[in-house]
């Protein structure tokens, strides 16, 4: 049943500026499943998600970790309803010990999750049209910095989406700029996937050397979504050219 605490005031006019975008709902393409991939890394999570927030259902046809076979959820079990609706990223922290209480509870528990971060993928209008979200089986902190990287990534995706319709009709123009991105920020995903295995070996997430481990994932990640900026850019002006 719809709850309407989690439908937006526009929601009509929300769901004209999410039609457009619904095709990647079916499409395999190659350029998200890597950035799903990429903030799933990012994060030190097993799960991303491009989600799309359509009237009844929620798409998860862009994801990396959870089961092909779930591609579609109802819309009011799912949390991608509640971060759609924020400005700031959404956080769950422990999803066992505080559930959201504005959504039917049977979907994160059919999937045992413990954590879930999301933030809105708006239009330039400012139209919600779904999620970017990082999950994990277990629960764990995620700062406030770690929030704010998030938002950052959900602004990369949605230039991404953008730029995916401008190109639609020009198959090889992702793995360019794959190529592109990969070249100059695969030193600093190894360097967050060495600083990811060496905070396992703290015994508290609050020790020195945890705390540096963090604060140095943080600038990395920063450097990542930096890239991924300008590449996009560059990609679509030589798209406009």
């Amino acid at each position: 049943m719809p709850t309407s605490s989690l439908l937006p005031l526009a929601e009509s006019l929300r769901l004209q500026a999410l039609r457009p975008y619904q095709l990647f709902n079916t499409m395999q393409d190659e350029t998200f499943a890597e950035l799903v991939r990429l903030a799933a890394k990012l994060f030190n999570v097993p799960v991303g998600i491009v989600a799309f927030v359509e009237e009844d259902e929620v798409r998860f046809g862009l994801n990396y970790g959870l089961d092909p076979g779930l591609d579609r959820v109802n819309r009011w079990e799912t949390l991608c309803s509640v971060a759609m609706l924020e400005e700031e990223t959404t956080v769950f922290e422990d999803l066992r010990a505080r559930p959201c209480d504005l959504i039917n509870p049977a979907l994160v528990q059919q999937l045992n999750l413990g954590f879930y971060a999301g933030a809105a993928l708006r239009t330039k209008e400012g139209y919600s049209i779904g999620v970017l979200c990082v999950i994990d089986y277990k629960p764990r902190t995620f700062s406030p910095p770690e929030a704010t990287l998030l938002e950052q990534l959900a602004a990369v995706v949605m230039s991404l989406l953008d730029l995916r319709l401008h190109l639609l009709l020009q198959p090889t123009w992702n793995q360019q700029l794959w190529a592109s991105i990969y070249a100059r920020i695969e030193a600093s995903v190894t360097r967050i996937e060495t600083l990811a295995s060496l905070a396992r070996w703290e015994l508290t997430d609050d020790s020195e050397a945890a705390q540096s481990y963090r604060r140095s994932t943080q600038e990395e990640i920063t450097r990542v979504i930096a890239v991924l900026h300008e590449q996009i850019q560059l990609q679509a002006q030589q798209a406009a050219e």
